[in-house]
Formats: structure tokens, C-alpha cells, sequence
């Protein structure tokens, strides 16, 4: 028996409706079975299972939502100053639109509670929410979670997000990252070897530790030191007046992500530290703007497309109570070595160069 076609036209998908008749039961019967509800005879429901496999019927998840009052829109948060959430947003989109769904994007602002822009989300219906590194504590994270199943991508939680059936998380693994960019730095010859990191921002503590760690299995803990930083190009440009003003100035430095790094480059090279001839730099996240030929900063590389299809792919599941295989997915990263980088060259120094 050929699956239903309409006249004139291609296959369309079989229906509910379409198995029914076919076992001569009600549409009602038919959902009650496909979904294991009581209410059919052992013969009924074997009928009606080997007819829906018969003709290739598969339950259409969104409808199904739409009948049972439940949303079909992800909403997205996201800092619109970060690079690299950007290219997350882009790549959000057409993977939701892949699996049927729409996407509400918020832009979380640095002067407003963050929950102000998670409970609007909310407030439009969004059925789950994808927070792109999000700033709020892991406890508000986990009880959100209770209301609406929620993806975190890029930042760790404090804990285990298993103990939360509605939590997932999609990052990459940060402390591989930074242990590559210095494991590199090391290869090149470098020993004094500096962090700016990311302050408070997803992601920096993570970062933060490995440094250290890093640095210590290379017996270099005693030239080992974070500058407090942020995500940010003025965070970078203030860690660059402190290094100018260093007796002692690092031969590379490791930022906290790429924005950071330009703030870095941008005052070092306008107070002509030869970049990387006198100085390495290393950013984090491979933003499109760090290839740029004048930048091509070397950086550590995050899978913005992999990252995004994981976080809607986990949305979805947990959104239509789908087993999940695991619910903290974690990425490789990557060392893209760029112009930006070399073996130590000391010649004047940067606090003569200031001067």
C-alpha cells in the first residue's frame, strides 16, 4: 500500500487523519496510541501501529505543540558588544528555522539587570531560551530552568547541570585552549608569559585557572601574572598602559578573548612596541574580525556554527521532553596561529619606548 499523494502533485506527508481511516478508528484513538495512552484493545493498537509504519507516518512534533498550547520560538539573550555571540546568533537562526522553530533575540545591555531581559523573553512565550554567556549566578540559572528548559552556551556552571533535567549546557573546553596557547608561547621560547583576563565575564575564570596551571607544569609559576581585565577593547587598551608602564614587560601576552586583545594591539602598536618582534599576542574565541589581514591576530579558535547547532539541537529536545544524550556538551578548541606571534625578541623596552 503506496503512501497518499495528492493529484497532480509530489508525495505529501501522511496524516493522523489518513491513518485512521485506514484502520477505520478515530483520530482520537489514533493519538492515544502513537502517544501509549490506555483506551485501545491489544489488536486495535497493533493495527493501528503497523498501518502508521506502513504508509511512513511520523507524529509532527510542532503541531503537536501547538495543540498542546506550547510555544515554537527559542528565545535568544545575547550581548550585542561581543563578536563572537554575533556569529553565534547567526548560525542560531537558520538551525531553529531547521528544525521548525522561530527565534526571539534580546539584547542583554550591561546597565540593566540581565533578568529583565530573560523574564521580556519570557513574558513573548518563548516555549525555551538559549543564553549566550550569561552573566546571572548559577542558582537563578538552575531555578529559571524550572519555569522553561534553558541552554547555556559558553560558561561552565558552577555544580553539576545533570541535577536539573530542564538545564543544559554548550561550551568549549576553555582550559584546552589556554593550555595550547601557551604550550605554544613555551614552544617558541617564551618564559614571561602574561594573562589579561576577562574579570568577572563567562568564561574567565576557567581561562584564568588553566593559565596558572599552565604556566606552573611548565615550572614558570614565578613568572606567572593576571592582569585584571574584561572582555572588552578598553580593558585591553588599560592592560596595555599597564604594561607599558611594566620595569619588566612580558614578552607575550594572553588575553581574555579577541576584543580584549585588539584593545591590547591597538595601544602597544600606536606606542610602537613591535608586535610580534618585541611582543607575542594571543586572543581567544577566532572572531571574524581577527582575520582581518591587517589584525590576523593568533588566536584560539571556537566552533561558532558546532556551538549553535548543539545549543538549538538541546533547546528542541528538552522542549519536547526528548532524551537527552548528554546535557553539557564541550567542544575542542583550536590554536590559529597567525602574525601576531614569534619567538622573543627583546630589543628597547617598552617602558623606554614610553618614556
Amino acid at each position: 500500500m503506496s503512501p497518499p499523494r495528492r493529484i497532480g502533485s509530489g508525495p505529501r506527508r501522511p496524516t493522523m487523519a489518513d491513518v485512521a481511516n485506514r484502520a477505520g478508528v478515530s483520530r482520537t484513538l489514533v493519538s492515544f496510541i502513537l502517544d501509549g495512552k490506555p483506551g485501545a484493545s491489544e489488536e486495535t493498537r497493533q493495527r493501528v501501529l503497523a498501518i502508521a509504519a506502513e504508509i511512513g507516518y511520523r507524529p509532527d512534533s510542532a503541531a503537536r505543540l501547538l495543540a498542546q498550547g506550547r510555544s515554537r520560538t527559542l528565545g535568544v539573550l545575547m550581548d550585542v558588544q561581543q563578536l563572537f555571540e554575533a556569529e553565534l546568533v547567526t548560525n542560531i537562526y537558520p538551525a531553529a528555522e531547521a528544525r521548525g522553530y522561530d527565534v526571539l533575540l534580546s539584547a542583554n545591555l550591561p546597565d540593566r539587570n540581565e533578568s529583565s531581559f530573560i523574564e521580556a523573553l519570557l513574558s513573548h512565550r518563548c516555549g525555551g531560551l538559549i543564553l549566550l554567556g550569561p552573566n546571572s549566578d548559577s542558582d537563578y540559572l538552575h531555578t529559571l530552568a524550572e519555569r522553561v528548559p534553558v541552554v547555556i552556551v559558553g560558561r561552565r556552571l558552577r555544580g553539576s547541570v545533570h541535577e536539573n533535567a530542564s538545564l543544559a549546557t554548550v561550551r568549549t573546553n576553555d582550559a584546552k585552549g589556554m593550555r595550547q596557547a601557551v604550550d605554544y608561547l613555551v614552544d617558541l621560547g617564551h618564559h614571561d608569559i602574561q594573562h589579561v583576563d576577562g574579570g568577572s565575564d563567562p568564561g574567565s575564570a576557567d581561562r584564568r585557572r588553566a593559565y596558572r596551571a599552565a604556566m606552573r607544569s611548565h615550572g614558570l609559576t614565578e613568572h606567572a601574572k593576571v592582569i585584571p581585565g574584561a572582555h572588552s577593547e578598553q580593558a585591553g587598551a588599560a592592560a596595555a598602559r599597564a604594561i607599558l608602564a611594566d620595569a619588566a614587560p612580558p614578552t607575550a601576552v594572553l588575553a581574555g578573548n579577541d576584543r580584549c586583545a585588539l584593545g591590547l594591539l591597538d595601544v602597544l602598536t600606536r606606542a610602537g612596541v613591535d608586535i610580534p618582534g618585541e611582543m607575542s599576542l594571543i586572543g581567544y574565541d577566532d572572531s571574524h574580525l581577527s582575520d582581518n589581514p591587517r589584525i590576523d591576530l593568533t588566536t584560539v579558535h571556537q566552533d561558532a556554527p558546532e556551538l549553535a547547532q548543539h545549543a538549538v539541537r538541546l533547546a528542541v529536545q528538552l522542549l519536547e521532553g526528548q532524551p537527552l544524550d548528554t546535557n553539557d556538551v564541550v567542544l575542542e578548541p583550536k590554536l590559529v596561529v597567525r602574525s601576531t606571534t614569534a619567538p622573543p625578541v627583546r630589543s628597547t623596552s617598552c617602558r623606554d619606548r614610553q618614556a
